[in-house]
């Protein structure tokens, strides 16, 4: 028989895509169970950071314990709020490794979406009870009924009594509770175990230390006493233990089934990995944690100021316990100096890694053009992984090249389907299935993900009207005719510009981007040659032309020879700039091999 505390206890999160009001019905729930007072309730109350609420979506998962009363009984309910783009699907598999059941929140309005199916199918997977909901049913345009049969269609999930609401309004949301008491399971679980805690989150307080957000699989953690982390075998001592309501309350202890934090003295920010077992000092457990997050896409960062490069290299320390899939290693280069080769998820991921540097720490950062990991077997059959195409090896130590293949998942509303289907095939796109579901066609295609992290996102959304969405997962390397384009500024190679680019492309590609270039490097006292070039073949050559200076204007007639004198003597000197003058390469080349991949 289960404690009664455990049987009155509901783990639950919201699936949602982006844009479809997850952070909205957060806000709702929390306000019905009384979280915070009317004076406190802000809108998006759980997007903590102020970049979620500046681009109005959802970065970190974020949990609250709430109270939620139903005839005499009382129930505890840890809603857990996730992230809804596709860059941010290791935060949402986190979170649902915590819960036992999921709203599955869905826009009546607009229907199901890619991302919103990766995630439904990654919580049924893990075993939890899926709650569809249709949200937004005050907007004029909503249609539950083709909604709830393309849920049953496309995900498979009876759909007949999901309730309609509107979190905008706060419509069906005391009905709503009242079916996750009813439908979601409690916890499985016993009190008398030994302890066992998975951590579901870590980040970095300046005066606690790293904070861990957990969920109590077994027994239960007391304050004062000592706990083992699992992956090192260290013993620490937990300080301070409580839960988010969402405002931080202290507690004496978290039994089984309950969403709490812990405190435990830990300095290194990579003491508590995501994904790792709390215990008793004496017991030895290990519960099954995440996957690895794998990077998918790499850029070089660097301080503008080469000054601040420790204060950068602390920032991204902290920064990377607060997001487990940011990875960073430390780059030389010749044109930019010192910085890091970093790791990211996509191409929005990085953006909001760069964003947070500059925002919260205050450091201005110039990146480089993103690109993803190949591997390479050279000629003495040595397999490499390369992310970083100045350390590409030159074409005659190559025998073969493997590029990373991803499965895209693609929902389109069928009068966009011949435009998305002409951006695949550009992309070098192999479809493998395309059915009708609904309303909508569920296209499949194996894709290259050098084509996906680019610029893929945005130009699927544009030739759809923004109503095609997309999931994508790394399916594996295929051997592939990739080569990398070199820039040379006057001669010299810039390492930073390099970029790899299939032989197809390799032509038009490096056209465009010296013809970029071109607009984005100032003028100099003298002439700059831009050349794209594969190994010592060039290309494209464009030339920024030097500024102009006329030394003749203070000749009155006279001897012609006057004049070419001085014209000759203003040449040497343009020729002696040349050798010894630094071109200098703005931020905004950088972002000239991104337009090139439009």
């Amino acid at each position: 028989m289960k404690d009664s505390s455990l049987a009155n206890t509901r783990n639950f999160s919201i699936i949602a895509h982006i844009d479809h009001g997850k952070s909205t019905l957060a806000d709702r729930i929390i306000e019905y169970c009384g979280g915070l007072t009317n004076r406190e309730m802000q809108s998006q109350v759980l997007d903590s950071l102020e970049i979620e609420r500046e681009r109005g979506i959802t970065v970190k998962a974020q949990s609250v314990a709430l109270k939620f009363t139903k005839g005499e009984t009382e129930f505890n309910l840890n809603l857990i709020d996730t992230p809804g783009h596709v860059d941010f699907a290791y935060e949402v598999s986190r979170s649902l490794a915590a819960c036992d059941g999921a709203i599955l929140l869905i826009d009546a309005s607009q229907g199901v979406e890619a991302q919103t199916l990766s995630t439904c199918y990654n919580a049924i997977e893990q075993g939890l009870t899926i709650l569809p909901v249709l949200n937004k049913i005050d907007l004029p345009q909503s249609d539950p009924d083709k909604v709830k049969r393309e849920i049953e269609e496309i995900i498979g999930i009876d759909a007949s009594n999901a309730p309609c609401i509107s979190a905008k309004n706060g419509d069906g949301v005391k009905e709503l509770l009242e079916i996750i008491i009813n439908e979601i399971p409690s916890p499985e679980g016993s009190l008398d175990s030994p302890l066992e805690a998975l951590i579901i989150d870590s980040w970095f307080d300046q005066y606690l230390g790293v904070v861990s957000l957990v969920k109590v699989m077994n027994g239960k953690i007391i304050q004062g006493e000592k706990i083992k982390l699992n992956s090192s075998g260290n013993i620490h001592l937990a300080e301070k233990l409580g839960f988010f309501s969402p405002k931080r309350q202290e507690k004496k202890e978290l039994s089984v089934g309950e969403v709490g934090f812990i405190c435990a003295g830990v300095r290194d920010i990579r003491g508590a990995p995501v994904g790792d077992t709390l215990t008793h000092q004496n017991h030895n457990a290990s519960l099954p944690g995440f996957k690895p997050v794998k990077p998918q896409v790499f850029a070089a960062l660097y301080p503008l100021d080469s000054a601040e490069f420790e204060l950068f290299r602390e920032s991204l320390e902290r920064l990377s316990l607060n997001d487990a899939a940011l990875s960073y290693q430390p780059e030389q280069s010749s044109a930019l100096g010192s910085g890091f080769r970093c790791g990211f998820l996509g191409t929005l991921h990085m953006e909001i890694v760069i964003e947070r540097l500059e925002v919260e720490h205050g450091i201005q950062l110039l990146a480089t053009a993103p690109t993803v990991a190949y591997q390479i077997l050279d000629v003495s059959n040595n397999i490499l992984e390369i992310e970083n195409p100045s350390k590409y090896p030159e074409p005659n130590h190559i025998n073969e090249v493997k590029e990373p293949i991803a499965k895209a998942t693609m929902l389109v509303p069928e009068k966009f389907i011949g435009n998305v289907i002409s951006l695949c095939e550009e992309k070098r796109g192999v479809q493998k299935s395309l059915r009708y579901v609904g309303g909508q066609i569920e296209l499949i295609y194996e894709m290259p993900m050098n084509e996906i992290v680019l610029d893929f996102f945005d130009r699927l959304k544009s030739c759809s009207k923004g109503y095609a969405s997309l999931d994508y997962d790394f399916l594996r390397f295929d051997n592939s005719d990739m080569v990398k384009v070199d820039l040379l500024l006057n001669g010299e190679k810039v390492d930073a510009l390099n970029f790899m680019v299939h032989r197809s492309k390799a032509d038009q590609k490096g056209r465009e981007l010296a013809k970029n270039l071109r607009e984005a490097i100032p003028r100099q006292m003298y002439d700059i040659a831009i050349q794209a070039a594969i190994g010592g073949k060039i290309l494209a050559r464009e030339t920024v032309k030097a500024f102009r200076k006329d030394v003749t204007a203070k000749l009155y007639g006279g001897d012609v020879t006057r004049k070419m004198k001085l014209l000759e003597k203003q040449k040497k000197g343009k020729k002696k700039m040349r050798q010894i003058g630094k071109v200098e390469v703005p931020q905004e080349a950088f972002l000239s091999i991104l337009k090139v991949s439009k």
